[in-house]
């Protein structure tokens, strides 16, 4: 019992150290999607759930929770906020070349379409997060249609 007593102080006192250090946080500037909503012009509806479901992940800028502030949890978070902006970075939209942004367009109507974005995690605190068959056909249906202008700007004929 003893052993258990001691375990669980060293234990807590690892956790109260953690809390000390925490990983870079993804805090670039909003205005850095910009770009990428006058490039592909969603309707209010997509952009708004662009806002809620994608872009604290897919850009520079991510809107933390409070449970951020508690480590291994902002570990957690952003391993995730890394891979999501490793494949496919709205803040950085100027810098994909028109067959790229085909391509991501591509993958995002791919994804959402299969509901695997966004992600089960992420929904579950982010209620707003959750789509509908309804947004999801919204945001299908503008993705296809922008994916037109890049098609024709990669392969002019």
């Amino acid at each position: 019992m003893k052993i258990l007593k001691k375990l669980g102080l060293l234990l807590l006192v690892v956790f109260i150290i953690a809390q000390f250090f925490g990983p870079e946080k993804n805090d670039g500037d909003i205005a850095s999607v910009n770009a990428f909503f006058l490039d592909t012009t969603p309707p209010e509806d997509v952009k708004i759930i662009l806002k809620n479901a994608c872009l604290d992940c897919h850009s520079s800028h991510t809107r933390y929770p409070w449970y951020n502030n508690i480590t291994p949890v902002n570990y957690w978070l952003a391993d995730h906020i890394e891979h999501g902006t490793k494949h496919f970075n709205v803040s950085k939209w100027n810098d994909y070349s028109d067959k790229k942004k085909d391509h991501k367009l591509d993958e995002l109507i791919e994804m959402v379409e299969a509901k695997e974005m966004p992600l089960p995690s992420y929904t579950w605190t982010h209620g707003d997060a959750k789509l509908s068959q309804e947004q999801i056909d919204a945001m299908v249906s503008w993705a296809k249609a922008t994916r037109i202008k890049y098609t024709f700007l990669k392969d002019p004929q």
